[in-house]
C-alpha cells in the first residue's frame, strides 16, 4: 500500500495533463499512487494519458460530475496513508510531497500541511508572488477571514482527518476548497512549508461571466461557516466579508476588458471598505485603490472617502502621528 495517494481531476485538460503529470512523478518522494479521475473528457486527455508509462498512474472514467465530484472519486480510490489533491493544470515543485509528508510526520496532532504559492501565468513563462501565509496550529480563526491555502493543488491530509469531516460539498460551484478547509480546521491543526511548491495557473479566458459564481458561493460558503462558528469568533464576521470582496475586486480588475468590468470592480471595492474599514491599512487594498484612482473609475467625493479613511487609520495606528500633550 503507497504512503501517499494524489489524486488529479481530469476535465478537457489536454493542453496541460502531461506537465502536471510529470511535476507529481518526477517527485523527491516516490512512494506514491497517482490516481486521474478523467472526469468525462471529450478531448485528447485520456489518449494522453495512455502514453504514460508509469506503474504509479491509476486512471478512472467517469461521466462528468464537476470537481469536487471528481476528488471524491478519487478519495473513494485511494489507498494511501495521506491524500494530495493537485489540479489537471498546476504544477508542483520536486521537493512538495517530501516536505509536506515531515512536516506532517513531526507534528502527529497536525492533520493538514501545506506550502506556499507562486502564481503563472496560461502559458507557464510567467510567474508573480502568490500566497504565503505562515500560520500553523489552530488556523480556524485565519481561514474564516480569508482561504490562506490558496488551491485545492495544496494540501496534503492525512486520510483519518479527511474520514473526521467527509467529502467535498458536490453542490458547490466554486469555493469548495475553502469550504473544506474551513471543515478541517476545527479538528486538526494546519502545518506549512513556508516555501513556494505550489505553481497555481492562472486561466486567461474570460472571467467575467464566473465571477458572479465565485461570488455567490463564497459568500455562501463563509455564511455557513459563520453559522457554525463559535460565538468568541463572530467578531471576524465583518472581516471575512469584505476581504471576499477585496478578492473579487482584484479578479476584476486583473481581466479588465472593459469599463463596466472596472466600474464592478471599485462598487465592491467600496464594500470591502465599508464592512472593514482597516481594510484599508494593508497593502493589498491601498494597491487596488491607488489603480482605480488611476483608472479614472472613482468619481472624486468617492476617492476623497477613501484617502480620508486611510487618513483616520493611519493615525490611529501610527504613534507617531498622535498629538502630542504640550506641558507649559
Amino acid at each position: 500500500m503507497p504512503k501517499i495517494s494524489v489524486v488529479i481531476p481530469a476535465y478537457n485538460s489536454q493542453r496541460t495533463i502531461l506537465e502536471t503529470i510529470d511535476s507529481v512523478l518526477q517527485q523527491t518522494f516516490s512512494d506514491f499512487e497517482l490516481i486521474v479521475i478523467n472526469d468525462g473528457s471529450t478531448d485528447r486527455t485520456l489518449e494522453l494519458l495512455e502514453t504514460v508509462q508509469d506503474t504509479r498512474l491509476k486512471v478512472y472514467s467517469y461521466p462528468n460530475g464537476g470537481l469536487p465530484t471528481a476528488r471524491n472519486r478519487g478519495i473513494n480510490r485511494a489507498t494511501g496513508e495521506f491524500i494530495s489533491f493537485i489540479d489537471a493544470d498546476d504544477i508542483w515543485t520536486r521537493d512538495k510531497l517530501e516536505l509536506q509528508l515531515k512536516a506532517l510526520q513531526k507534528n502527529p496532532r497536525a492533520g493538514v500541511a501545506y506550502s506556499w504559492t507562486t502564481c503563472m501565468g496560461n502559458n507557464g513563462n510567467s510567474f508573480h508572488p502568490g500566497v504565503t501565509e505562515s500560520v500553523q496550529g489552530n488556523v480556524y480563526a485565519n481561514l474564516l477571514v480569508g482561504n490562506i491555502i490558496g488551491s485545492g493543488s495544496n494540501v496534503l491530509i492525512r486520510t483519518e482527518a479527511i474520514e473526521s469531516v467527509g467529502y467535498f460539498d458536490e453542490s458547490l460551484k466554486s469555493a469548495e476548497d475553502w469550504d473544506y478547509w474551513l471543515r478541517l480546521a476545527p479538528k486538526w491543526d494546519f502545518v506549512v512549508v513556508p516555501k513556494p511548491q505550489i505553481l497555481y495557473r492562472l486561466s486567461s479566458g474570460a472571467m467575467s461571466s464566473k465571477l458572479d459564481v465565485m461570488e455567490k458561493y463564497q459568500t455562501l460558503v463563509l455564511k455557513r461557516a459563520f453559522e457554525s462558528a463559535p460565538p468568541e469568533l463572530q467578531y471576524l464576521k465583518n472581516q471575512g466579508f469584505a476581504y471576499i470582496y477585496l478578492f473579487m475586486t482584484r479578479l476584476c480588475l486583473s481581466r479588465i476588458n472593459n469599463q463596466k468590468v472596472v466600474g464592478q470592480a471599485a462598487k465592491k471595492l467600496w464594500k470591502a471598505i465599508r464592512l472593514y474599514p482597516q481594510i484599508l491599512l494593508g497593502k493589498e487594498a491601498q494597491i487596488l485603490s491607488i489603480k482605480l484612482l488611476v483608472l479614472g473609475i472613482i468619481s472624486p467625493k468617492f476617492a476623497a472617502a477613501i484617502l480620508n479613511k486611510m487618513s483616520i487609520l493611519r493615525k490611529r495606528t501610527d504613534p507617531r502621528l498622535k498629538t502630542k500633550s504640550v506641558s507649559s
